[in-house]
Order: structure tokens, then C-alpha cells, then sequence
């Protein structure tokens, strides 16, 4: 559930900060505040950045009841995988042939994880 959360939104909170380099504002702390309000005003990023603090608020919960050596492992490749599956079916470039390469490696990495664990406990 937390890559789902994490991966799934990261595509889309990139969308959603499009237009963000035109917000000019007259000095540093004004150009803050205007960005800010930009990116808080913009149902486009504000729906995928509170998806993703849920995911987040799961992370949290999950390392109390997990084992931290998979728990940790798991969430943050398969947010990459995620990630990269959610780019591509909204279009994005991804790199083609290494980025399937390196998908093809985390999941191989993932199952390690997986089947050290299930050894332990047996």
C-alpha cells in the first residue's frame, strides 16, 4: 500500500508542479510565498501530495508491526517500480531498455528480500 501511495503519486505531483517556474516574486521570501501558494492552490498536486503524506502515515504505522530489514527494503523499490509503471502509462519517457532493466532488478531484489525472510522464519 505505500508504494502504491508513494510511486503511484509521483508522476502525477511532477504534473502538477508544471507552471510553477513562471511564479516570479520580488525577492526570495516573496517568490517562497508565491510558490507556495501556487502549489497550495493547485488541486493538480495538492490531490497527489496529500495521497502520498497518507502513504507516508502507513510507512509509519508499518515499520511498528514489521520487520524493518524487509518492511524498508520493499516500500521504497517497489515506489520505484510504481513510479515508473504509473510514468508510463501516462506517457512519459522512461528510458526504455535500462529503465526495464533496472525494473527487472528491483523485482529480482525484492523476491531476494522475500525469500530471505520466508527462510528465517521456517
Amino acid at each position: 500500500m505505500v508504494a502504491v501511495l508513494w510511486g503511484g503519486t509521483n508522476p502525477f505531483l511532477k504534473r502538477g508542479t508544471e507552471g510553477l517556474e513562471q511564479v516570479k516574486g520580488e525577492k526570495r521570501t516573496l517568490q517562497l510565498l508565491a510558490e507556495m501558494k501556487f502549489l497550495c492552490l493547485n488541486y493538480k498536486y495538492m490531490v497527489p501530495f496529500v495521497l502520498n503524506q497518507c502513504g507516508s502515515v502507513v510507512y509509519y504505522f508499518t515499520l511498528a508491526s514489521t520487520d524493518l530489514t524487509l518492511a524498508v527494503p520493499l516500500c521504497n523499490s517497489l515506489a520505484l517500480m510504481f513510479t515508473l509503471a504509473t510514468g508510463k502509462m501516462l506517457g512519459e519517457d522512461l528510458g526504455g531498455a535500462r529503465a526495464a532493466l533496472g525494473m527487472l532488478l528491483t523485482a529480482l531484489g525484492v523476491a531476494l528480500c522475500i525469500a530471505a525472510s520466508m527462510d528465517e522464519k521456517a
